[in-house]
């Protein structure tokens, strides 16, 4: 897939664009991109890094990390991505300046976006202007209850399978691998200590069941209160895995909550409950 911060990184050619910020790349996302792909058009997506809501000061927990959005873009079957790097300038084009530059510029004829899409200065471009400019404009299918804000409010519940069914996929944790107290190692269960941009969505503290690296994962998210802690921490211990993973990037599906943090009367009790815990992930079930 071609990836471009500008329109002149690609051939004018014609093209069936997607447009949208596009968080999380949800089954309503997936739609969009997969009407692109039907028009038999080079299917290109457009989208917006930050997050617009960001850029205009709102606080809002990403689903998914740049770099995983482009990902799940490629597997919905775009050829290519725009990204618009969302700058003071770019909030003040006008919608007429901004469909001139980033969508005829690059050979767009279908736009192709959820029907309340907004853009250019002050959102006062819509679909309706973008029909009048003259481009084909298609307006994708809604599936019902699916947003990204929906799926935000379940995740922060810990309603992970809840999330997956909107997303089409279990939601993720995707950081690196950073150096850790390495107590988990001291009791038998090694964990990875994830650190994520401070940006992203994380699901309510507790215990959690999971995947990654094709090894099921049992996951800590919370402050480890059992020893006192009180920095956040998310830490997958991979069933059967062998190896080092310090500064490699880690994606980690979230398929089950199994219970809350707590403390234990001893570290043989939270051992214990730990090699449950492991069970328990081995006998969950990746949700859809």
């Amino acid at each position: 897939m071609k990836i471009a911060h500008a329109p002149v990184q690609l051939e004018r050619q014609p093209r069936a664009v997607a447009i949208g910020a596009f968080d999380g790349v949800h089954r309503g996302h997936v739609g969009v991109v997969r009407t692109a792909v039907d028009t038999g058009l080079a299917p290109t997506v457009v989208t917006f890094d930050p997050h617009p809501r960001i850029a205009f000061g709102h606080r809002v927990e990403l689903i998914t990390t740049l770099e995983r959005r482009l990902e799940l873009l490629e597997e919905a079957g775009a050829e290519a991505v725009l990204i618009v790097a969302f700058t003071p300038e770019v909030m003040q084009l006008a919608p007429e300046a901004f469909a001139e530059e980033y969508l005829r510029g690059i050979g767009a004829e279908v736009v192709v976006a959820g029907e309340d899409f907004r853009f250019g200065r002050g959102r006062s471009g819509d679909l309706e202007l973008l029909d009048r400019l003259g481009f084909d404009v298609r307006i994708a299918p809604e599936v019902d209850g699916v947003s990204s804000s929906a799926i935000r409010a379940l995740v922060e519940e810990g309603d992970v399978a809840g999330a997956a069914r909107l997303l089409g996929r279990p939601p993720e944790l995707d950081g690196v691998v950073v150096p850790g107290e390495r107590r988990g190692g001291t009791l038998g269960y090694p964990t990875a200590n994830l650190g994520l941009d401070p940006a992203l969505l994380v699901p309510r503290y507790g215990i959690y069941a999971g995947f990654a690296r094709g090894h099921r994962a049992a996951l800590s998210i919370g402050t480890n209160p059992h020893y006192g802690g009180t920095e956040r921490r998310i830490e997958p211990y991979l069933l059967d895995f062998e190896g080092d993973l310090y500064g490699q990037r880690l994606v980690v599906e979230v398929w089950e909550r199994l219970r809350d943090e707590r403390s234990f009367p001893s570290e043989a009790a939270l051992v214990e409950r730990i090699a449950l815990d492991v069970e328990a992930t081995r006998r969950s079930v990746r949700p859809v």
